[in-house]
């Protein structure tokens, strides 16, 4: 159960780390984001996450916020599964 926390906390990671780097690429792009490669690639496989957000999100939320309450969402999880994490070491010494 401790290797399967551990894996989703990475995968979880890569996926914020992927969002961070796309917005960091869009804002050095200068309205050239669209003809980036490495833009397009971290959409890519970041569009899952996105799908997932604005699926879960009401309509009220415009389209370009949805990549942000993405990486709260992975934030919201990196923390519970930081927490299950730490409990299962712990519980794992006793």
């Amino acid at each position: 159960m401790l290797s399967l926390v551990i894996v989703l906390k990475g995968l979880v990671e890569f996926a914020a780390l992927l969002i961070v780097g796309q917005a960091a690429v869009y804002l050095l792009s200068f309205g050239r984001h669209e003809r980036n490669v490495v833009y397009r690639l971290m959409r890519l496989l970041t569009s899952p996450v996105v799908s997932l957000a604005r699926w879960l999100t009401p309509g009220v939320i415009v389209d370009r916020h949805v990549p942000a309450v993405a990486l709260f969402m992975l934030f919201a999880i990196w923390v519970f599964l930081t927490f299950m994490k730490f409990h299962l070491q712990l519980s794992a010494q006793a």
